[in-house]
């Protein structure tokens, strides 16, 4: 199977905004976030995005941690780990850059402000450019996160202006469904594809609701697969999600009956053009 033939499923399992207390099966703890990864790699996940929390369960970007963290998942899994520079909302900037020292596969690098609930989500345009040039120095991979159109001509202008990511590849998540960003539709979906940098791939989220219907519009359209409990904590109408397993092994499922099966971490890498 070539990586065109495959759909790469990246797994997001903890995010930064909901609470273990209210959420028992959330993976908080490093050994729960390695044994998530672990069953995730084994149902069809290649990609791990990855947020962190401290002993309290807060959210955190601790560098230290982090570093415990990518070394952990390498030592138990091959999956690509994709760490998280937006952390929560309330972080610093110089914070989230680094997050780059902590050396992961991949980072994601979100490509502009948005409102993001009651909060706002804070991406200035300088930062977006030390964020992307860092990542070109330190040879990581970005994941360019798109919470609204805008966001792919501020995309063009980047690389316009700074050159293409490490590894020559654009590869971009369509987040869908947040509340102040774009809706989880099929009219903002075909926006943001036909405004898409050539030969760049494309994955896609769903949040909450959203999810199903962003899932099959990116698999019908030829793109990938972001799931996991920091995106949607409902499997089914008043069904809670029972693990982030569940829902990659859904993922994969559908992945395999549109006859894109999942790629494996190698041949992911091969597509995202990611170091060995």
């Amino acid at each position: 199977m070539t990586t065109t033939d495959g759909t790469l499923i990246t797994v997001a399992p903890t995010g930064a905004e909901s609470s273990k207390a209210e959420v028992p099966a959330l993976p908080v703890t490093l050994e729960e976030l390695v044994a998530t990864a672990v069953e995730c790699e084994s149902l069809g996940a290649s990609v791990i995005h990855v947020h962190i929390r401290d002993a309290a369960a807060a959210p955190t970007l601790d560098l230290g941690l982090l570093r415990d963290t990518v070394a952990a998942v390498r030592a138990s899994t091959n999956l690509i780990v994709q760490l998280s520079t937006g952390g929560s909302v309330h972080d610093p900037e110089s914070s989230r850059l680094a997050v780059l020292e902590a050396a992961p596969d991949m980072a994601s690098c979100t490509m502009g402000t948005v409102n993001f609930g009651e909060d706002v989500f804070l991406n200035r345009w300088e930062f977006i450019v030390d964020l992307h040039t860092r990542m070109q120095d330190r040879e990581i991979v970005p994941e360019y996160e798109i919470f609204d159109l805008g966001h792919l001509w501020a995309l063009e202008r980047l690389l316009g202006k700074y050159g293409l990511p490490y590894g020559g590849h654009v590869h971009v998540d369509f987040v869908m469904g947040v509340p102040g960003g774009m809706p989880g539709t099929l009219e903002a979906f075909a926006a943001c594809k036909a405004a898409l940098p050539p030969d760049a791939t494309f994955s896609a989220t769903g949040i909450g609701r959203y999810s199903l219907p962003v899932m099959l519009t990116s698999l019908g359209a030829g793109g990938h697969l972001r799931v996991g409990m920091e995106d949607t904590l409902t499997y089914a109408k008043r069904q809670p999600v029972e693990s982030n397993g569940q829902l990659v092994a859904r993922a994969a499922a559908f992945a395999r009956l549109a006859q894109r099966p999942p790629l494996n971490p190698a041949q992911a890498r091969d597509l995202l053009s990611i170091k060995g």
